[in-house]
């Protein structure tokens, strides 16, 4: 790659262009490989890896669960994005984009239900349980603006500003510049509105905040790129009392959790089949506060 790039005529595939996830990017869509999806035993089977668009839908499904909402079970099947699993006929049938998550609704065994984009996955839940989305007019518009603003302002942090600061083959500064510019203007935008209200709805907990946490709250803690220190996101106050808010809820906790394959330890569930499926994960979390404690 120079400086003095000319684009050609015609683009052609050049499956060597390099960077994290050249294995599995390619120009066309559809099924590379032959592959059922597992089904389980509740009415949703959510197909999914822990990335912040993951995360979003599993913690609604455990918020949910958390209000009563017995429905509201789930299976989380693991989806290996970098293995291309996504790539599987199964999935691609649930989600022809061949992005995580995707789900399928079969609370009725007669007719069920795919959905995919996150955005829509919460927007069915909270229609399906009437929950996380307000029923006043003003509110639920707004709402549902600052959701749809994550759905949009999401491709600048994770495929503008996170693979050419993370990703990409080699560091190149006017990409680089332009999308921290553009990550820097959002912080700014969440920051004057959480300035103003608890929530970013108002002050209702919605599925804007869950979806909109799952990126941005994760950025506000330095966890996303490793870039916390280069967007100098301490700067960002009212994101950070938000964000801490949220990260310190219980059903947020176990959401995160699920479908997780990197961190520690004691912080990863692979695939969630039952509430209880968590007590083998707190129990390394113990053990190893236990150990830190030993050894302190």
């Amino acid at each position: 790659m120079t400086a003095d790039y000319t684009p050609p005529s015609v683009w052609t595939w050049d499956t060597a262009s390099g960077g994290k996830f050249a294995n599995i990017n390619r120009p066309i869509a559809g099924a590379t490989h032959d592959k059922d999806l597992p089904v389980g035993k509740h009415p949703f089977q959510l197909y999914s890896l822990a990335t912040p668009n993951g995360v979003k839908v599993t913690v609604m499904l455990e918020e949910l669960l958390a209000l009563g909402y017995s429905g509201a079970e789930y299976d989380a099947w693991l989806i290996r994005i970098n293995e291309g699993d996504q790539f599987g006929s199964g999935f691609v049938a649930v989600n022809p984009n061949s992005k995580i998550p995707a789900l399928m609704d079969r609370s009725n065994p007669d007719k069920p239900v795919r959905v995919f984009e996150s955005g829509a996955i919460l927007l069915h839940l909270a229609n399906k349980f009437g929950a996380f989305l307000p029923t006043d007019a003003s509110e639920k518009a707004e709402c549902l603006s600052w959701l749809f603003w994550q759905m949009g302002s999401a491709p600048y942090l994770g495929g503008g500003f996170g693979h050419f600061y993370a990703y990409a083959p080699t560091k190149m500064q006017y990409p680089i510049d332009r999308f921290a510019m553009e990550v820097k203007r959002q912080m700014d935008v969440l920051d004057r509105r959480l300035a103003e209200s608890s929530y970013l709805s108002g002050n209702q907990y919605t599925i804007a905040d869950m979806a909109v946490w799952a990126w941005y709250g994760a950025l506000a803690k330095g966890l996303l790129y490793g870039a916390g220190e280069f967007l100098t996101v301490q700067n960002y106050t009212h994101v950070l009392r938000w964000t801490d808010e949220i990260a310190n809820r219980p059903a947020v906790q176990r959401g995160r959790m699920v479908n997780r394959v990197m961190g520690k330890p004691e912080s990863q569930l692979h695939e969630r089949h039952d509430a209880s499926d968590f007590d083998a994960v707190l129990a390394k979390a113990d053990q190893a506060k236990a150990s830190q404690g030993s050894t302190s």
